[in-house]
């Protein structure tokens, strides 16, 4: 992966001239990032082409993370005309590659991880867009959208209406900041004077969402397996670390939403096969499926459950077969 041509002169006029440039590894985006090293040491420079990607969202999230106390990696140098953000380095140490490691060490990154979704939750949203029925139930449409003619499937009707009832239990509580890619591969573990907890990554497309969105994300991990068992205890915590919240319809919620968004995800991956030539995204859809099956068994979930089960039949639920 080769840098920018711009990167050399905007290093140079930050005061990071001269310095080497090494590529990292990217994400699902238009954006790419290079570790960057100096006489000053290590930072990050992402890559995010103006013309694909709108960074303010980023810079602007990140202020409000780091303002209320929590680790997201902060701005050394900004030229939004050439897309380029020389950032905070926070290291290598995903949580989900460490824990592929130290898996004694689960339960504890996941209690922090649970901890700064409560701790963020008492606060207000701030001034991001909400997450409304109609962005809802666009994220789920993706599925009809893009997955099932990858498989062959006509998208029969009723699948919007099957939706209708669910949404209500979701947009009934006060919104919080939705990081809306909260898992283990957007965490990091820091250990550094200044920084606090874990490092929180990719939140540009943060909204004004229910609580619990975060939670499933987090322990619904589409790249890594977090225990049923895990997973209950760690609802139960965040649970108690916000006594004022109805357990009753946060779980609702819960089930609603991570039924959306693993949904959703199925068909975002499918997107980015077909449409942007992502090969390595199919490989998801196994796992996705895992989940989808138990999200659509959770009884919140049965009018998209029996649209399913009517419409979706069991040859279409593997994923997408990947062609030369």
């Amino acid at each position: 992966m080769i840098p920018p041509v711009t990167a050399p002169d905007f290093l140079a006029r930050n005061g990071w001239g001269g310095a080497r440039i090494a590529p990292l590894a990217g994400d699902a985006s238009f954006r790419r990032y290079f570790r960057v090293h100096g006489d000053a040491g290590t930072a990050v420079l992402m890559d995010a082409p103006p013309e694909k990607e709108d960074s303010r969202p980023f810079l602007a999230i990140g202020k409000q993370l780091d303002s209320l106390g929590f680790s997201a990696p902060q701005p050394l140098a900004v030229d939004l005309e050439q897309g380029l953000i020389l950032l905070e380095d926070f290291g290598d140490d995903r949580v989900g590659p460490v824990l592929s490691q130290s898996p004694e060490r689960e339960r504890a990154v996941y209690e922090t991880a649970v901890d700064i979704l409560a701790a963020l939750h008492v606060h207000p949203a701030g001034d991001v867009s909400p997450y409304s029925k109609p962005e809802l139930l666009r994220e789920a449409r993706l599925f009809p959208d893009w997955y099932l003619p990858a498989v062959g499937v006509t998208e029969a009707a009723g699948y919007d209406a099957a939706w209708q009832p669910l949404w209500a239990p979701v947009l009934d509580a006060s919104p919080v900041l939705t990081l809306r890619d909260y898992h283990a591969d957007n965490l990091m573990i820091i250990d550094r004077p200044g920084l606090r907890g874990l490092g929180l990554l990719d939140y540009q497309d943060a909204l004004a969402g229910h609580p619990a969105y975060d939670l499933a994300s987090l322990l619904q991990d589409i790249r890594r397996v977090v225990s049923p068992e895990l997973e209950a205890t760690m609802i139960e915590r965040y649970l108690a670390a916000r006594p004022g919240v109805d357990a009753v319809n946060f779980r609702t919620a819960y089930d609603i939403l991570g039924a959306q968004r693993n949904i959703k995800i199925l068909g975002v991956f499918t997107r980015l096969y077909v449409r942007d030539g992502k090969a390595a995204y199919p490989a998801f859809h196994p796992r996705l499926w895992e989940l989808v099956t138990r999200n659509l068994a959770q009884p919140a979930l049965a009018p998209v459950a029996d649209w399913f089960a009517a419409n979706v039949p069991a040859a279409a639920r593997f994923g997408v077969k990947v062609t030369a």
